[in-house]
């Protein structure tokens, strides 16, 4: 009988691939046992609260911290060999910017040690930042270093692009603009890893969500699949007297009722269907309109993952 050599696997490398990945410090633990890969050519947002481990996966990602356990490939290769070949580009919020140096004279002498950089004109586009080229650093908006800060990630014509609070201190027109200029650059194959505390953001431009709670993965699938995790619905209504929440709260089917910064009451609810006849047809509860039901946000969906 012949024995036949198994034929390779023909899946293809993802692009980011943590395994067991830890992180302490000291008795805390960042990252505990984290397992993640990334395909080529997905968009990611990375979710969690403060103190989640998001920064530090990310910093372990990009060979800036070194794990206890565990370890993080790029490419097929170790964070620091990627760094090097220039097959990771990364947007950090507070990434350091040359002092009072001309955006256009930073940008060129950071080409400059690039091993295959994109041409500076196909990053100024893609960045929006070609009225910003004579403008000193020092002299730069939140917004508008936010955006140098993605030029200097692209510079390298990477693979993997690792943004973390991409649009922080960016208006809406420009946050809007800057996720137009992304779609463009992922269209190319590259893979996009996002950390953000927009979560309207990570549910409209990611086909992935990863949320993170205490150094481990939560909750990892499309928005959809996170949001359908915690079912019901959500009921928001207005009333005369803020004093009714307490009769709506005891309808069939609420979970909680919560005041919003309008003043209406939203209902949480597993049977939006016994919690509307309830409404409808109860005796003593106050007069009601401007009624809508609507599924769960990714922002419900996170707060239940996420709450202690």
């Amino acid at each position: 009988m012949n024995e036949t050599t198994p034929a390779p696997s023909q899946e293809p490398r993802p692009a980011i691939d943590c395994r067991a990945l830890t992180k302490t410090f000291g008795s805390l633990t960042a990252v505990d046992d984290l397992d993640l890969a990334v395909p080529r050519g997905q968009i990611l947002a990375l979710l969690g609260p403060n103190g989640a481990g998001k920064s530090t996966t990310t910093e372990m990602m990009l060979g800036l911290a070194t794990p206890d356990a565990g370890e993080v490939r790029i490419c097929g290769t170790t964070p620091t060999d990627a760094a090097r070949r220039g097959l990771v580009g990364a947007m950090l919020q507070n990434g350091a910017l040359l002092e009072d140096t001309p955006v256009r004279v930073m940008l060129n002498l950071v080409a400059g040690v690039c091993a295959h950089p994109l041409p500076l004109d196909e990053v100024i586009e893609r960045a929006d930042i070609s009225s910003l080229l004579r403008r000193s650093t020092s002299k730069l908006s939140g917004g508008e270093a936010q955006r140098v800060r993605f030029a200097l990630a692209l510079l390298p014509d990477p693979e993997v692009i690792l943004l973390d609070e991409p649009t922080v201190a960016m208006d809406v027109e420009t946050r809007r603009r800057f996720w137009e200029r992304m779609r463009h650059v992922a269209a190319d194959g590259r893979t996009i890893v996002f950390a953000t505390h927009y979560l309207e953001e990570a549910d409209q431009q990611a086909g992935r969500v990863v949320v993170m709670d205490q150094g481990r993965i939560v909750a990892d699938g499309t928005g959809a699949q996170i949001k359908a995790r915690i079912g019901g619905r959500a009921i928001t209504l207005r009333v005369p007297d803020r004093a009714a929440a307490g009769p709506l709260a005891h309808l069939d089917g609420v979970t909680s009722v919560d005041v919003l910064e309008d003043g209406r009451l939203r209902l949480a609810t597993a049977d939006s269907d016994a919690t509307l006849r309830g409404l409808f047809t109860g005796a003593g509860l106050p007069a009601i309109s401007d009624v809508e039901v609507t599924t769960p946000s990714l922002e419900d969906a996170f707060l239940a993952l996420t709450s202690h």
